[in-house]
């Protein structure tokens, strides 16, 4: 697992919602314009589906980019 795969595993989730360039490893990701709870919870799906880890949604909101999740994803894969 690598970050830049993880950034395009989340751009092709949010493919029709937000526009791909704007998904970078240092984007604020509360900043997008439409993220909100629904965005959260395909996140944790996605997360729990190509990764088979469960992230909450306490730990997500505790993330302010990519970058974050996918820290917060490798720590419970090698936990």
């Amino acid at each position: 697992m690598n970050l830049n795969n993880f950034i395009e595993k989340l751009r092709e989730e949010f493919e029709d919602e937000i526009e791909s360039h704007l998904i970078q490893p240092n984007t604020k990701i509360k900043d997008l314009e439409d993220w909100g709870s629904m965005y959260a919870l395909i996140v944790i799906a996605m997360v729990d589906i190509e990764y088979d880890v469960t992230i909450t949604g306490v730990e997500l909101s505790k993330c302010e980019t990519p970058e974050d999740i996918f820290d917060l994803v490798c720590n419970k894969v090698t936990a």
